[in-house]
């Protein structure tokens, strides 16, 4: 029990902190862009295993870990825009379309592994990203090696945090993006493609969920297994609403999940003769405490789940 109270362990949980919070990071940012212009995008639990199966299967094959993540990114664009047809274009419930995606998806990325590697009893594995130091912050203690010795995937997730504020809070870009996502008659007068719109972030949110799904197999992990996800992509769409749509305030939930999911594994470490389960559940149980709490006063987009048609307009 002592080890709970030295540096060494509070340096490793908060790097590992970092680690777990970084795909919830990546897939709560892509599903605020779509639900920020209106569309709830279920389909981000599938979206994020598919990234990590081309991801994976991309770096197998080419030994190129950027290329990986290129490939996840492409892959969750393309799922993305099929959702944007379903929900955005043609108009079905958003509910339906997202859950379709994820089922496709998760059968899809079974098949193709399975397809491309068969069924070894060793899945086969990739050399992962290597952590990197960041000069000068590294050295700092403690916070140093655990903020600034990380892999290039979390740097890049924590960089995407102001980024997307900065998008959505200080461009004109943002503002057609909250106004469609608020009122898509009011966005269409003053000229703006509501349809348009929506794509465009449908596709950059699934982008970001397909890295993130990448990261699980190419820094997190070095293989593919169909539990991967593990439920993040659910777990994302719980922080946006602990956030209410704000990507930093999402973020922070994130990290929070991410610190108690280490936590626990290191709990588990410690010898308590207790079944691992219990420790299993703690982020999870504190999760949905805190949506609960958060929900009441949480406030989405108006035009969130509306599909937009022209000829509705009054």
């Amino acid at each position: 029990m002592e080890q709970v109270f030295t540096l060494t362990f509070l340096t490793g949980l908060l790097a590992a902190m970092m680690r777990m919070a970084t795909p919830i990071i990546f897939g709560t940012l892509g599903e605020i862009l779509a639900e920020r212009s209106g569309v709830l995008n279920l389909g981000i639990e599938g979206i994020m295993l598919m990234g990590a199966m081309t991801g994976f299967l991309t770096t197998l094959s080419t030994g190129s870990l950027w290329l990986g993540v290129a490939a996840a990114a492409f892959t969750g664009i393309i799922l993305s825009l099929l959702m944007a047809l379903l929900a955005v274009w043609l108009g079905l419930s958003q509910h339906v379309s997202g859950i379709g995606i994820t089922l496709f998806s998760t059968g899809l990325a079974m098949f193709i592994y399975r397809l491309a590697v068969g069924s070894p009893t060793n899945p086969p594995t990739v050399q992962p990203f290597t952590r990197t130091a960041v000069p000068l912050l590294s050295s700092i203690p403690v916070i140093g090696e655990a903020f600034f010795t990380q892999y290039s995937l979390v740097y890049i997730a924590f960089l995407l945090i102001p980024a997307v504020w900065v998008l959505l809070y200080r461009t004109s870009w943002g503002l057609s993006i909250r106004t469609v996502g608020e009122n898509p008659f009011a966005a269409d007068t003053v000229g703006i493609n509501v349809n348009l719109v929506r794509t465009l972030c449908l596709a950059a949110g699934g982008a970001l969920m397909g890295i993130g799904g990448a990261f699980l197999t190419l820094a997190h992990q070095n293989m593919f297994l169909i539990d991967v996800v593990g439920g993040r992509g659910w777990i994302s769409i719980a922080m946006v609403i602990f956030g209410n749509w704000d990507p930093v305030r999402g973020a922070a939930g994130a990290l929070i999940f991410g610190f108690l999911d280490a936590l626990q594994l290191r709990l588990q470490g410690l010898g308590f003769n207790v079944p691992f389960h219990l420790f299993l559940i703690i982020p999870y149980l504190m999760t949905l405490l805190a949506l609960v709490t958060m929900s009441r006063k949480a406030s989405a987009p108006a035009g969130l789940l509306k599909p937009y048609r022209r000829e509705e307009k009054g």
